[in-house]
């Protein structure tokens, strides 16, 4: 045991892991990496089985739903008939409601679980503001329908599609700033740019060949894939070492 010139002992100071090795993870971020996959998988789900719900029960009077010329919302209208310049009636609307809305809370529940695998400082605090808020728009995107609350609506779903897309950018920073690893950053940046481009573009009613629903999944497609490649990338780290200790730091060297 080492000691002070007064025979106290002298705890060892965990060492520190080397710049470029990746955080590892405890049980709490497991979960959380697993949540963001859990809410991007279920939401997608119950896009597709609204979307079928629509075609399948659509009378005569209501055209099959478009990826093209369909707002993302419209699966989720109450009322059948027209609404911005298209005629909308989706059966399953609760379907799409209640999946954006369990979609917020997983968000918001595993920002906040992931929260400690970002290094600490401005990039983490801001990075799980932003997609906490952002989980929060998500929620009301299906708790205000389209043509029920048209400017909850349109508010909660600018919080989701901006922020979320801010946070990804500000959490792939944050990780940039312990790892050094410039592709993972470079991804992250890139992911949350399209889908600030493709925003501006929507809100500008710059719709080009995509139309205005392919121009709203642009938005919001690069962000769920990089929820979906950053949970599995965490849940791929190595298990977490009790006092920190990476192995590979601090490792005899012969």
């Amino acid at each position: 045991m080492i000691t002070d010139s007064h025979g106290i002992p002298i705890m060892p100071v965990p060492p520190t892991p080397p710049s470029g090795v990746p955080v590892r993870t405890d049980r709490t971020i497991r979960l959380g990496a697993t949540l963001w996959i859990l809410g991007v998988v279920e939401f997608v789900i119950g896009m597709g089985v609204t979307q079928y719900g629509w075609d399948l029960l659509r009378t005569g009077a209501t055209p099959v739903y478009s990826l093209q010329f369909n707002y993302i919302s419209d699966l989720g209208a109450v009322n059948c008939g027209p609404f911005a310049g298209v005629v909308v009636c989706s059966p399953w609307h609760d379907v799409f409601n209640a999946s954006i809305i369990l979609l917020g809370i997983l968000l918001i529940l595993g920002t906040l679980a992931i929260a400690r695998s970002i290094p600490a400082g401005p990039s983490r605090g801001l990075g799980v503001l932003l997609l906490v808020i952002a989980g929060i728009g998500a929620i009301g995107v299906g708790s205000f329908p389209e043509d029920v609350h048209r400017q909850a609506h349109a508010l909660s779903a600018l919080l989701a599609f901006a922020l979320g897309n801010l946070g990804a950018i500000a959490v792939g920073y944050g990780y940039f700033t312990r790892d050094r690893r410039a592709g993972w950053l470079a991804y992250s940046a890139l992911s949350g740019l399209v889908g600030l481009a493709a925003l501006a573009l929507f809100i500008a009613h710059i719709y080009g060949p995509p139309g205005v629903g392919g121009m709203e999944r642009l938005i919001v497609a690069p962000l769920f894939l990089w929820a979906v490649v950053e949970g599995i990338r965490l849940l791929r780290l190595p298990k977490f070492a009790p006092a920190g200790i990476h192995p590979s730091a601090g490792a005899p060297h012969s």
